[in-house]
């Protein structure tokens, strides 16, 4: 048993030790079992503190139920009763099914330098409110079902986000960020998409065990809760997640991937149309190879691609997807292999993959997180 005394109040907690996680139990101030975990990540409590007018026993509730602090979130950490679910199976999944998701009406797997106006319609852009009412995009996600972009952590809590910034929505349905409304194609045969949308983040969901000051970025994953659920169409959909254990576990070795997003190119900072580019997958320990010598080693939970000259994720992709193409039944379907997390700079030089959160060791914390 240890005793944690926080802010002048006290908190018997007991320490358990998982295979990959410290788990800290805790008793609440009215006596019942709990965990200790952030506040936000416990809906009794954030209800509560979100509660007009708040009553002093509310106050000396919630100051009595602080059980430690996170000094990697820099908030404290709160004695939660909040009933534990386990996550869901595969039947009650929140992920939408193949036929739902990895589906575009234009699917072209090679091509140009730019997408068309209908392809990869999972692509998000995350937008930050700067200063002087300043907005701007400098993160990319992907759609995961109706309420959820799937992002990397870094672009949620990373150490390179100035404290004057902050995540605000989820652009969707977007294709050339330099004009109105987006157009593709000349008389009869013009192609034009709704005009995107922009939705408001309700809750940031960054990894746990996600180190902000880790060269290595290990865990460099997040979930974004929209506030209101997004209709799917033609030019928004979201993209399969490796939820099967053929996935999972695919040798990722020489396969062909697409990256996709706004990222800078060999000309221009970023890029106003969505642009995409084909990586090969890189052997891990060919790539930890080439890492050591920034003193960089990578993990099982991470993947490596491309490493060809001029052909790379780069700044403004990241959170971005690595996206494979699949089978099930007969239908062709993409899914998200990886997250762009890290990569050389300048990036596309030879020899230097890129790296990726390898999202299919992360499906059991993605849908643990997900709610209705």
């Amino acid at each position: 048993m240890k005793l944690i005394i926080i802010g002048g109040f006290l908190a018997l907690a007991t320490l358990l030790w998982a295979a990959d996680a410290q788990i800290l139990t805790c008793q609440t101030p009215d006596a019942k079992p709990g965990r200790c975990v952030l506040l936000r990540a416990c809906d009794g409590l954030f209800t509560l503190i979100k509660k007009k007018p708040l009553l002093p026993e509310d106050r000396t509730y919630l100051s009595r139920s602080q059980c430690g602090w996170s000094y990697q979130d820099n908030h404290p950490l709160v004695c939660c009763s909040d009933p534990v679910e386990a996550p869901p199976r595969a039947s009650e999944s929140l992920l939408p099914e193949v036929g739902v998701c990895g589906i575009q009406t234009s699917d072209r797997i090679v091509g140009g330098v730019n997408t068309k106006i209908d392809e990869f319609p999972w692509l998000a852009l995350l937008k930050y409110a700067k200063p002087n009412n300043v907005f701007g995009f400098h993160c990319g996600g992907v759609l995961i079902n109706n309420r959820y972009v799937l992002t990397a952590s870094h672009c949620v809590n990373g150490k390179d986000i100035p404290t004057t910034w902050s995540l605000a929505e989820v652009r969707l349905g977007e294709w050339d960020t330099s004009t109105a409304q987006d157009c593709e194609g000349l008389g009869v045969d013009v192609d034009c998409s709704p005009d995107p949308i922009d939705v408001e983040i309700e809750r940031k969901i960054p990894h746990p065990s996600y180190n902000p000051q880790s060269l290595e970025q290990y865990n460099d994953i997040a979930l974004l809760r929209m506030a209101q659920s997004v209709p799917y169409t033609d030019f928004i959909k979201p993209i399969c997640l490796p939820r099967s254990d053929d996935l999972k576990t695919k040798n990722t070795i020489g396969q062909k991937f697409q990256v996709a997003g706004w990222g800078r190119t060999a000309t221009a900072r970023y890029s106003s149309v969505k642009q995409k580019v084909g990586v090969d997958g890189v052997d891990l320990g060919n790539c930890n190879e080439v890492y050591k010598k920034e003193q960089v080693t990578l993990q099982d939970g991470q993947l490596c691609a491309g490493g060809v000259t001029g052909k790379d994720s780069c700044q403004g992709d990241s959170g971005g997807p690595l996206m494979g193409v699949g089978i099930k039944s007969g239908v062709q379907f993409w899914y998200l292999a990886g997250l762009v997390s890290f990569g050389p700079t300048p990036c596309g030089q030879e020899g230097w993959p890129g790296v990726y959160t390898k999202v299919g060791k992360y499906m059991d914390w993605v849908e643990s997180n997900l709610a209705p």
